[in-house]
């Protein structure tokens, strides 16, 4: 009886993660548009409000759920929080400005390599299982990257596919981070993400000559992606990851990827080219073809529970 009592709240516990990662991933979505709608703002001005809104947010979030300073928990959590809050800001810097570089649906389906990524990582660094489907998976997908990435002939171009690149492998660092912590309080990680970001980006734009005033415009939507979009969407991808691996982790939250070029095609009128819908439907080919042990677990996980 215990056992399977066990056995009933651990799967809750599990679906209740993929639908925090899966929502996480649609929240993220809508980076591409809110980055579009920016008229002025540089990569580091819009890093710099979006990270000073997510901070705050965080740090309020928090607050309501511990009743503990975010900076007590920092410290508590040592290095994987450290390690996860740096790899987060180069996510973040990597993603806006490939999104600036480059069409929205060819950063985000370079963002897709994220899984992939998170699945070497996982391997090296935790030990856990890869699986000869997503070895197969990770040659498909570095296959797709590569036919992506041929056209960008500019060097503004090919700069931005490897910023989104650089942007993926930031979020599986963070991944990484997440699962050697899962046994403390991660969210304290993402709040020290914001932080380092407004200490780098403030230097970058103090370095760079720019300015620390925007128009109101371009501030109200960084700092509304601060919250909504990054801020909201980190707090439910760091409370699925405790339940969740790695690999499976980005790859729910690949949603990001799916919806991205949507928003932006309906909101924006902005379309792909034909090498990025044939590298897309390579690298969903991948992703897919690495999906079936995910969908038989969340097939056992509910016969498990009309048993119990």
């Amino acid at each position: 009886m215990s056992y399977l009592t066990y056995g009933s709240s651990h799967e809750i516990s599990r679906r209740r993660g993929v639908a925090f990662v899966f929502a996480a991933g649609a929240l993220w979505s809508t980076v591409g548009l809110g980055i579009r709608l920016i008229e002025d703002a540089s990569v580091w001005q819009i890093l710099l409000y979006r990270s000073i809104a997510l901070s705050v947010f965080l740090y309020i979030v928090i607050r309501l759920r511990s009743s503990e300073s975010p900076f007590s928990q920092v410290r508590r959590s040592g290095r994987p929080a450290a390690i996860a809050g740096l790899a987060l800001v180069a996510a973040y810097s990597g993603g806006i400005y490939s999104i600036q570089a480059i069409p929205v649906a060819n950063a985000l389906l370079l963002f897709a390599a994220a899984p992939f990524m998170t699945a070497v990582l996982g391997k090296i660094i935790l030990n856990e299982r890869v699986r000869s489907a997503t070895w197969i998976a990770i040659i498909v997908a570095v296959s797709a990257i590569a036919i992506m990435v041929s056209e960008q002939t500019s060097l503004g171009a090919l700069t931005g596919s490897l910023a989104a690149l650089g942007s993926a492998f930031g979020f599986s660092v963070f991944t990484i981070a997440l699962r050697w912590g899962k046994s403390g309080e991660m969210l304290p990680a993402v709040f020290l993400s914001g932080l380092f970001a407004i200490i780098i980006t403030s230097a970058i734009c103090v370095v760079l000559g720019l300015s620390f005033m925007l128009s109101l415009r371009d501030g109200g939507i960084s700092m509304g992606m601060g919250v909504f979009q990054v801020g909201a969407g980190l707090v439910l991808y760091t409370l699925g990851s405790r339940s969740l691996p790695a690999a499976e982790l980005t790859l729910l939250s690949l949603a990001e990827v799916l919806l991205g070029p949507f928003w932006v095609w309906l909101f924006l009128g902005e379309d792909a080219s034909i090498r990025t819908l044939i590298g897309g439907m390579l690298l969903l080919a991948a992703i897919v073809g690495n999906c079936p042990f995910w969908f038989a677990t969340l097939t056992t996980a509910r016969l498990k529970l009309l048993l119990v």
